[in-house]
C-alpha cells in the first residue's frame, strides 16, 4: 500500500509543480518518488503477505511492482527534451504516467476482482489520454480513439465475466472463488462463460490475438515514449494480473480453460510473427513483435507449475528491458532522420557504434539468442510446457521464434552491413545511462538468471 500512496503523492506533487511552471524540477521529483516507492518494495520483501482488504502485498506483487517501477524510471530518464518538444504543459505527461503506474501496482496486487477493475481503469484512462495527447496530430488522435473504443469494448467483456463469476460464487474475493471451485460438488453453469469472458477481456488488454487489432495502430500513432511505456511496463502489469487470476483462483478449473488458451497462444504466435515479417516500419514491427511475445508469456499458463510465476517474471523482465533499448534508439534515430523505417537505421554502426551495439543486444534478446535474457525466458517457457509432453505446441512455438529471427536480424544487418547517411548520431547522457543499464540487465539475466528466477 505504501508503494501506491508514494506514487500517487508524487503524481500530485509533479502536477502542482507544473502549475507553477517548475518544469526543471519535474524529472528530479519523479525520480525521487519512484526510488522511494522502489525502496518500499525492497523493505517489504520476504515479509509475511500483508492483506489490505482487497489487496495483498506478497512477493509476487512486489516482484512485478519492482519491474514496473524500474521500467518506468528508465522511461522517465528518456524524457530529456522529448516532452518539451511535444507540449508546453509537460507536467501532465509525468502525472498521467504516474497515475497509470499506480493503477498497474493495483493490478499486480489485487485479491478482489473489484480492485482488478479499479486498477485496470485507472491505468487505461490514463493511457487513452496519453495516446492522444498530441491534439494536432491526426495519427495520435486516431490512436487514442481506437484505443478507447477497443478498451471500452474489452472492459465490457471483463465486467460481464466478473458479474457471472460473482453470480455463481457470491464473492469477488479470489480466495473465496478458489475455495468455491475446490469444495463445490456442482459448479454453477454460469461460472464457465464467466471465465471465458474474463479471458477475452484480459487478452484484449495484453494484446493477444485475435483480440490484438488495436495494437499496431495505437503503438504507431501514439508518441514513441508513450508507446515504449505501453509496450513494456503496461504489458508486464497486464500479464501479472492475468497470471494472478488464472494461475491462482481459477487454477482448479485449468482443464476447462486451457483449451481456449492454447488456441489464443497459437494464433498470437502465428499472427504476431508472420505480420511482423512484412512491416517496413520499425515501430510497427515492434508492435507486431509485442503481440508475438504475448503468446510466449501466455505459455506459462498452459501448464501450471510452481515455476510458472517465476518464468513469467524472467520473461517479462527480459522483454521489458530489451524493448526499452529498442524504443530508446528509435527515438534517437527518428529525431535525427525524421523517419522510423528500417532504412533509417542503415549505417548506424558507423555513426554511433555504442548505440548500434546496444540495439544489437536488444534485437538478439528479443529473438532469443543464447547469453541474453530473452533466450532464458523462451527456454523456461518451452521447458515448462515440455514437462507435460505438449511437444507439438513447443515445436510450433520454436518455428515461430525462427520466423522472428528474420525481422530482428534485418535491423542488425541494416546497422552493420548497409551504408547510410554520414551524419553523426549522438545520444544525451541520460539515454546512455538507460541503454547501458538495460543492456547490462539483459546480459546479466542471460548469463545468471538465478538472480530473479526464484524470487516469488
Amino acid at each position: 500500500m505504501n508503494i501506491i500512496i508514494t506514487i500517487s503523492i508524487t503524481a500530485f506533487i509533479v502536477l502542482y509543480a507544473g502549475l507553477f511552471k517548475a518544469n526543471k524540477a519535474l524529472l528530479p521529483l519523479t525520480v525521487v518518488g519512484l526510488l522511494t516507492a522502489l525502496g518500499f518494495t525492497f523493505c517489504a520483501w520476504n515479509g509475511n503477505a500483508v492483506h489490505f482488504g482487497m489487496m495483498q502485498t506478497d512477493n509476487f506483487a512486489l516482484a512485478f511492482s519492482g519491474i514496473c517501477i524500474i521500467g518506468t524510471l528508465l522511461i522517465f530518464l528518456l524524457t530529456q527534451n522529448y516532452f518539451h518538444a511535444k507540449s508546453d504543459n509537460i507536467a501532465e505527461y509525468y502525472t498521467l504516467i504516474l497515475f497509470a503506474l499506480a493503477g498497474m501496482i493495483m493490478m499486480v496486487s489485487y485479491k478482489n476482482m473489484a480492485m482488478l477493475f479499479v486498477g485496470l481503469e485507472i491505468m487505461s484512462v490514463s493511457l487513452y489520454i496519453l495516446a492522444g495527447i498530441r491534439k494536432k496530430d491526426f495519427a495520435s488522435n486516431e490512436a487514442s480513439l481506437k484505443y478507447f473504443l477497443m478498451g471500452a469494448f474489452s472492459t465490457g467483456f471483463l465486467l460481464f465475466g466478473i458479474t457471472l463469476i460473482y453470480g455463481a460464487t457470491g464473492s469477488f474475493d479470489l480466495d473465496k472463488i478458489q475455495a468455491y471451485l475446490v469444495n463445490s460438488q456442482a459448479i454453477s453453469p454460469i461460472f464457465y462463460p464467466g471465465v471465458i469472458l474474463m479471458m477475452i477481456g484480459l487478452s484484449f488488454k495484453v494484446g493477444a490475438a485475435p483480440f490484438h487489432f488495436w495494437t499496431p495502430d495505437v503503438y504507431e500513432g501514439a508518441p514513441s515514449l508513450i508507446t515504449t511505456f505501453m509496450s513494456t511496463v503496461v504489458k508486464t502489469a497486464g500479464f501479472a494480473a492475468f497470471l494472478r487470476l488464472f494461475a491462482g483462483a481459477l487454477a482448479p478449473l485449468h482443464d476447462f480453460w486451457v483449451a481456449p488458451l492454447m488456441v489464443i497462444v497459437c494464433l498470437t504466435l502465428f499472427i504476431g510473427n508472420v505480420t511482423a515479417l512484412f512491416q517496413k516500419n520499425f515501430k510497427r514491427m515492434l508492435a507486431y513483435s509485442s503481440i508475438s511475445h504475448a503468446g510466449y508469456l501466455l505459455f506459462s499458463l498452459i501448464v501450471l507449475t510452481k515455476n510458472s510465476e517465476n518464468n513469467v517474471l524472467v520473461y517479462a523482465a527480459a522483454y521489458t528491458f530489451a524493448s526499452i533499448i529498442a524504443f530508446a534508439v528509435l527515438i534517437l534515430v527518428k529525431q535525427k532522420t525524421g523517419s522510423d523505417s528500417f532504412e533509417s537505421f542503415n549505417g548506424l554502426a558507423k555513426r554511433n557504434p555504442l548505440i548500434a551495439l546496444c540495439l544489437t543486444v536488444a534485437m538478439l534478446s528479443l529473438a532469443g539468442i543464447p547469453l541474453t535474457a530473452g533466450f532464458i525466458g523462451k527456454y523456461l517457457m518451452f521447458l515448462n510446457v515440455m514437462t507435460e509432453y505438449k511437444t507439438l505446441l513447443v515445436a510450433f512455438a520454436i518455428l515461430n521464434a525462427l520466423v522472428g529471427f528474420y525481422y530482428y536480424f534485418r535491423v542488425i544487418a541494416a546497422m552493420w552491413f548497409k551504408d547510410g547517411a554520414e551524419t553523426e548520431l549522438s545520444a544525451p547522457a541520460q539515454y546512455k545511462v538507460v541503454l547501458l543499464v538495460s543492456v547490462a540487465i539483459t546480459i546479466i539475466l542471460g548469463i545468471y538468471p538465478a538472480i530473479i528466477l526464484n524470487l516469488i
